[in-house]
């Protein structure tokens, strides 16, 4: 067993049938079913089974998988460190951002770009489970999220803490300043992760604290789409404030809450005991950098 047939069977377990595998991997089906045929011969077990058209995995190839996966990953990430010994910073480098925090990103794009002009770079955004499923499957090597989140695999870095401000539609008779009371009654919009508990949680928390049962009339994931609907006048949306920064506010009105006691959490993550890439590397500098210059 070498290498190249666990990347064989691997592809093979991926897509179900022999010839969409040939065809991924670029070569003719039936020198594929025999490297298939070799292996089992070699372990002397069945490693997929015909289920009507799709080939699936029996258990004996549910166990090579896993480990093959494990030993593929492991193999591309030591190309990559490999290579980048003694090399420049080149190639692409994939990172995450839910939108509510994407106002970290293009300063930063753009500098890193001046410095390293043979990076490109691939963006993906969502809320922060998806972003984190991203990182465990390797489409990106860092993302930015909003806490909280399930962080045992993850390595990660906080970032600033950040206010809640209420967002309401501009009118010069609005004060800039309330308290959470106020709240009470108004019709509320909060931002709502796909999955997971998230800021629609802690703001819920925090009205009930505030000995209120908040008036929810739109639950959203997407902060642009809620900043729209407040334009309309439908309703105020709760929101963490450096949300604000990566939106036009033109027709919003940004009210400070006094005693709203709720932080919204941010970090940017990756996976624990991976090889980051140089390109990875330097870029979480630049937050280390920020973060440095905010202590000092």
């Amino acid at each position: 067993m070498d290498i190249r047939q666990i990347r064989y069977f691997a592809t093979i377990a991926e897509e179900g049938q022999i010839t969409k595998a040939a065809k991924k991997l670029h070569m003719a089906q039936p020198p594929l079913s025999q490297q298939l045929k070799s292996l089992e011969e070699e372990l002397g077990v069945l490693l997929l089974e015909r289920k009507g058209r799709k080939l699936e995995l029996t258990e004996a190839g549910k166990v090579l998988y896993k480990k093959a996966k494990h030993l593929l990953e492991q193999m591309e990430e030591t190309i990559v460190e490999v290579k980048e010994v003694g090399d420049g910073l080149k190639g692409v480098l994939s990172i995450g951002s839910v939108k509510t925090c994407f106002s970290y990103i293009p300063e930063r794009f753009l500098h890193f770009r001046e410095k390293y002009p043979r990076v490109k770079f691939r963006l993906k955004e969502g809320d922060s489970s998806l972003l984190a499923n991203y990182v465990k499957q390797r489409e990106v090597e860092l993302a930015i999220v909003r806490l909280p989140l399930e962080m045992e695999e993850f390595s990660y870095l906080p970032l600033p803490t950040d206010p809640f401000v209420a967002v309401m539609p501009e009118n010069p008779r609005t004060p800039t300043v309330m308290q959470m009371k106020e709240l009470s009654g108004m019709p509320l919009m909060l931002l709502h992760r796909v999955s997971g508990v998230g800021l629609y949680e802690l703001v819920i928390n925090e009205c009930k604290r505030h000995d209120f049962e908040p008036n929810i009339i739109c639950e959203c994931p997407d902060a642009a789409m809620l900043l729209s609907l407040v334009r309309t006048g439908l309703g105020t949306a709760l929101l963490p404030k450096s949300t604000l920064l990566s939106f036009p506010t033109n027709g919003l009105q940004i009210v400070e809450i006094e005693d709203c006691t709720i932080q919204s959490e941010s970090a940017i993550i990756w996976l624990k005991d991976r090889y980051l890439s140089k390109k990875a590397e330097r870029f979480l500098n630049t937050f280390r950098a920020a973060e440095m210059t905010i202590n000092s």
